[in-house]
């Protein structure tokens, strides 16, 4: 099967990732320089078997020790400051950067991937800064100007392509940006070393792509895509045209008022083990659903909470909708009710997945709605 690049849609997306950003917020707010700093984040300094939440790059590339490490493997070195989690700075960090995100795209074009990564299409609004490669350095400018932290960028002609720039070659590059375009698509994506270096494959698709010869990027690329849908259902087309720089999703996808609801899920890049962490990531969805609520003048009466479980064990998770006592579309309240839910179900199962949804909708009548 030959792709026509030339007919795929041509998109300006950014994926900006913060450094090490709960260690790189912890040098910060003490006066350290994130990158020079030797600072290591755990989820509770009285637990020796406490899991190491972030840890600063200097740590991570002398020491060894990264997320998911116990703190008794961290060295007694007093170079090192080893510190409790700070949710509630980490949250308003945060947001101080999804304010500065607006200054380069609306809202909708912007998709927060987690408390440290996010999206941006600029295709609407590249041409104001020149082109999406200024816009990316004025954005590391503000970014930095702003908090002190230093921020990764990948660019690319699609979302896949940016998200794989910013894995494969930003963290490596001058400047800490790098564009992946289709056209450079055989010297890029095809020669990412390894399959699990790739976006979506973990050690088990790379076995089951293992027994079909494909061994390589390159490899998955140029297969048989109608053999990879037979044995692999639609997911093995999915990997094919990924493997080769297909991405058609976009950032916008405007809800209508009068549908059923407003929702957002979210698949982390990794298993999370403590509450503290998972409730960030779940604020932050709220945050996002309950302002696109507020955004088209409507309450709800109902929220759903789903949570995955990590994909080793049996058990797959939980899904619970409750019925507010009245119409809402505020963040806090909403937050506390999903919190509720959370602690009622959890049973400490790593998490995977999270989403939330808000439904039962009606127009917002006699109250002056805030939109931020």
């Amino acid at each position: 099967m030959t792709i026509d690049y030339e007919r795929l849609p041509l998109r300006y997306l950014l994926c900006v990732d913060v450094k090490s950003f709960f260690a790189s917020v912890e040098a910060v707010r003490r006066g350290l320089d994130p990158l020079k700093a030797y600072v290591i984040v755990v989820s509770d300094l009285r637990r020796p078997g406490a899991v190491v939440l972030a840890s600063s790059p200097l740590v991570k590339k002398e020491y060894g020790i990264k997320t998911g490490n116990r703190k008794f493997e961290i060295p007694k070195d007093p170079k090192l400051l080893v510190v409790n989690p700070s949710m509630g700075l980490y949250l308003e960090v945060n947001r101080q950067i999804n304010e500065i995100f607006r200054n380069f795209a609306a809202d909708e074009d912007i998709l927060v991937y987690s408390i440290d990564e996010s999206f941006l299409d600029l295709t609407a609004t590249a041409h104001l800064f020149g082109n999406p490669g200024r816009a990316a350095l004025l954005l590391k400018d503000q970014i930095y100007e702003k908090t002190g932290l230093c921020v990764t960028i990948g660019l690319g002609d699609n979302p896949l392509l940016a998200k794989l720039a910013l894995d494969n070659a930003a963290k490596k590059a001058k400047h800490q940006v790098a564009y992946w375009s289709y056209e450079r698509i055989p010297e890029t994506l095809w020669r990412i070393p390894k399959l699990t270096d790739f976006w979506g494959i973990s050690r088990g698709w790379a076995k089951r792509l293992d027994k079909l010869g494909i061994r390589s990027v390159y490899a998955l690329a140029h297969s048989d895509p109608m053999l990879l849908k037979e044995r692999f259902g639609i997911m093995g087309l999915q990997q094919y045209y990924h493997a080769n720089g297909v991405d058609y999703s976009v950032l916008s996808k405007p809800a209508r008022p009068g549908s059923r609801g407003f929702s957002k899920g979210q698949v982390l890049m990794r298993d999370y083990f403590f509450e503290e962490e998972i409730l960030v990531i779940l604020d932050e969805i709220i945050e996002e659903v309950a302002q696109r609520l507020r955004a088209h003048h409507l309450v709800c009466r109902r929220v759903h909470l789903s949570v995955g479980y990590s994909a080793k064990l049996m058990e797959t998770g939980f899904s619970v909708s409750r019925r507010l006592k009245k119409d809402t579309a505020d963040t806090a309240g909403l937050q506390k009710m999903a919190h509720g839910i959370f602690a009622e179900h959890w049973q400490g199962a790593p998490v995977r997945q999270i989403q939330f949804a808000l439904n039962d909708l009606s127009e917002d009548v006699g109250r002056q709605l805030s939109f931020f």
